[in-house]
C-alpha cells in the first residue's frame, strides 16, 4: 500500500489565497484547475493516494489543493510536461515560512501544516511580515 505525500509550490502571480482562488474560479468556472510543471513527479502513487498540492504566497504556506490527477502536456516546442490536475477550492492551513525554491518540492504527511479549524478559513489575510513572524513564533 502505497503512503501519502504532498507537493509544496511557490505561488507566483497571486499574493494570497483568496487572490489564486478567484483566479482559479475565473479560468477553470469552479471546475478542476489546473497546473503545469515542467517534471513529471516520480512518486505519482503516492501523490494520487490523498495528496494535496500546498501553496506558498509571499514566503508563507498557507492553503492546500488535492491533487486529483496527473496529465501529459505537450508544449508548443515539443516538450512533455506535467499538467497537475488539482480540485477546486483552497483549504487554508496553518501558516508556515517557507524560503524561496524552483519548480514543487515533495512535502511528507507528517511535515504538512495543519488544516485552520472551521471558522477559521475565511479570515483575512494578515500582512506576509507579521504572518512571517507569528509562523516563526509558532503562533498561526
Amino acid at each position: 500500500m502505497s503512503t501519502t505525500l504532498n507537493l509544496m509550490k511557490l505561488c507566483v502571480g497571486c499574493d494570497s489565497p483568496a487572490e489564486l482562488e478567484a483566479w482559479q474560479q475565473d479560468r477553470w468556472s469552479g471546475g478542476p484547475a489546473r497546473h503545469v510543471t515542467r517534471m513529471w513527479p516520480k512518486r505519482e502513487a503516492e501523490l494520487l493516494n490523498g495528496g494535496s498540492i500546498y501553496w506558498v504566497f509571499k514566503g508563507i504556506m498557507q492553503a492546500r489543493q488535492r491533487l486529483i490527477g496527473l496529465e501529459e502536456v505537450t508544449g508548443e516546442d515539443g516538450i512533455r510536461r506535467c499538467a497537475l490536475i488539482i480540485a477546486p477550492g483552497l483549504i487554508r492551513t496553518a501558516a508556515v515560512p517557507r524560503r524561496p525554491f524552483q519548480g514543487w518540492r515533495y512535502l511528507k504527511a507528517e511535515d504538512a501544516p495543519a488544516d485552520l479549524p472551521a471558522g477559521r478559513e475565511e479570515e483575512p489575510n494578515l500582512p506576509p511580515e507579521i504572518a512571517r513572524a507569528l509562523a516563526e513564533m509558532g503562533l498561526r
